[in-house]
């Protein structure tokens, strides 16, 4: 493979590369790669549309697509380009004659202003509009934010109008959501400046893709559920420690109403043309981490290959993809991608990220360990895995040669990719190896535990069995949460674990593949709508802050009003 490509040499920003584009009118897309007509789709312009769902496309009869996950190594500040690989990959199976389409999370606004940045791909891989893809896009977020806060309000009022359900304001679980970053709304006082402004309680913000209605909506099938799943969120507890519910309060019909729009899955395209459904966005260090059941399965009618993505490394993200998504909503992937860059194993080996552009053999080794966990955990659920290296322009030959025998020494192939250069073009080969591994890899899908295995059970075995752990410490007050749920009608939920995505420990600084570690257990929180008991690990947070210098403050608009420093 040649890299002579110029974006290498002298580099267009994300943002260039995306005006430069020139896409297809979304209904003239819908119709030529995904035979939908104008009257199946819900435009917002010429590039964005919703897809109706009372057309009959995800009929049971229609003959589904292959599905293939992409996932990646422990996040690194070196980067690893996840997003960019999933659609990289897109581009490329459609350049290979393939039907193809890719499902992707929506971006948050808190990582867009803090330190993250935005979710859309990068280089010559991107969807768009990039910059409607990174802000509000079509309201997906407002919606879910507002449907959280109604039920908050509900609560506070349903207090304040004579308490039937007699809540226990000590026992308040149902938090308040912002699409920010903002640490200051962590711990709250509610209710403050006098009889009029209700009862005075504490109060808790989380940022809104940690919302338990995010995950519902990013799990639910249709809009029955969806407003079955929404009554089932547990708000509190009365005084009697019996658990009070969203439909207790009639609340969740009002809330299926604000959500009835954003619950249709988004249509955009990538760069070259390829489909691409971008709904929902929980985060995976906080919630499930993967984009909606109901975008990828209307893509898996609708195309003969889908490529999606699960949050940070595999530890969480393809392990939630598998243990929760795939759990509920009877998907079978085909086929993992686990990314992987030089700049980042070094990283994990050990090296500064001053010395990361130097050749460093050794460290690249050391690092790899953490590649082949990721790689050893997508085996323990029985599905094909190949590993794609996404190249940087700091990469050496003897880098490359001694991370794919490291890559052959662990039993696992390993495919060079440049689709941040070069977009669908520099994917082809990883294209064809993942149609190969799909045509002549048998699929043996299982799950890491089953429904009946107790909650303590299933921590235990996530600790272990993907993280490495030695242990679980689970402290006193969330063992008492973690029991009263076993003990009710909870204890077949699966466990979503709240952890740093940085490492395999709770350290976020603890890098490569660490061994003896203990897992400790700070809290409990029941998503009962959603389905699954949130786990929270160390020092997470659900609501994130903002870095020293917030990217915020270097986005603004130009004297033609054109959006600058975005990325």
């Amino acid at each position: 493979m040649s890299y002579s490509n110029e974006q290498h040499s002298n580099p267009k920003t994300d943002l260039e590369i995306a005006r430069d584009a020139n896409c297809l009118p979304i209904t003239e897309l819908a119709s030529s790669k995904l035979n939908l007509c104008p009257s199946q789709l819900v435009t917002f312009g010429d590039n964005k549309a919703k897809i109706k769902l009372d057309a009959g496309i995800t009929k049971e009869e229609k003959v589904s697509g292959k599905l293939i996950l992409v996932s990646a190594i422990s996040p690194t500040p070196a980067g690893e380009g996840k997003t960019t690989t999933t659609v990289g990959l897109g581009d490329a199976l459609q350049r290979i004659g393939v039907r193809t389409a890719i499902c992707l999370r929506e971006p948050s606004l808190g990582p867009c202003f803090g330190m993250k940045g935005g979710a859309a791909g990068g280089g010559y891989a991107q969807v768009i509009p990039m910059e409607d893809i990174n802000l509000h896009f079509t309201g997906d977020f407002h919606a879910i934010s507002a449907a959280n806060n109604l039920l908050a309000a509900m609560v506070d009022n349903h207090i304040y109008w004579g308490n039937q359900s007699q809540l226990d304001t000590r026992r308040l679980t149902w938090r308040r959501v912002v699409d920010m970053n903002d640490r200051a709304l962590r711990e709250v006082i509610l209710g403050l400046g006098g009889v009029s402004n209700g009862f005075s309680h504490s109060g808790n913000f989380d940022i809104t893709v940690a919302s338990e209605v995010m995950a519902i909506l990013c799990l639910a099938e249709n809009l029955k559920e969806l407003g079955g799943r929404l009554g089932q969120i547990v708000v509190g507890a009365d005084l009697n420690k019996k658990f009070v519910k969203a439909s207790d309060l009639n609340a969740n019909g009002a809330m299926t109403v604000l959500l009835k729009d954003a619950f249709l899955p988004n249509l955009v395209q990538s760069l070259e043309g390829t489909p691409a459904l971008v709904h929902g966005g929980p985060f995976a260090n906080i919630a499930h981490g993967c984009n909606s059941v109901i975008a990828t399965k209307t893509a898996l009618k609708l195309a003969d290959y889908v490529v999606t993505e699960a949050g940070f490394g595999a530890d969480l993200g393809a392990e939630k993809f598998f243990n929760i998504k795939c759990r509920q909503s009877g998907l079978k992937p085909d086929c993992a991608v686990v990314v992987a860059t030089i700049r980042a194993l070094k990283m994990h080996g050990g090296v500064a990220g001053s010395h990361l552009r130097k050749e460093n053999i050794n460290a690249l080794k050391r690092g790899c360990e953490n590649l082949a966990r990721h790689v050893n955990n997508v085996r323990k659920f029985g599905v094909p895995v190949i590993v794609a290296l996404n190249r940087f322009t700091s990469d050496t030959q003897r880098e490359i040669e001694s991370f794919k025998d490291y890559c052959a020494s662990i039993g696992v192939e390993a495919s060079e990719c440049d689709h941040w250069a070069n977009g669908g073009a520099g994917a082809t080969t990883l294209a064809e190896k993942v149609v190969s591994i799909i045509d002549t890899e048998p699929r043996k899908f299982q799950l890491l535990y089953d429904d009946h295995t107790p909650l303590k059970s299933k921590i235990e075995i996530i600790a272990t069995q993907i993280y490495g752990a030695d242990s679980v410490t689970i402290e006193p007050s969330a063992d008492k949460k973690l029991n009263e749920l076993q003990n009710q009608e909870f204890g077949s939920l699966p466990i979503c674990v709240a952890k740093t995505p940085y490492s395999f420990s709770i350290n976020p600084n603890l890098k490569g593949a660490p061994t003896g570690h203990d897992l400790k257990i700070t809290d409990i929180r029941l998503a009962a709508g959603a389905g699954f008991v949130v786990a929270v690990c160390g020092e997470i947070m659900t609501m994130p802050g903002l870095p020293s210098r917030p990217a915020a403050a270097d986005i603004h608009l130009d004297k033609d009003g054109q959006i600058t420093g975005l990325f």
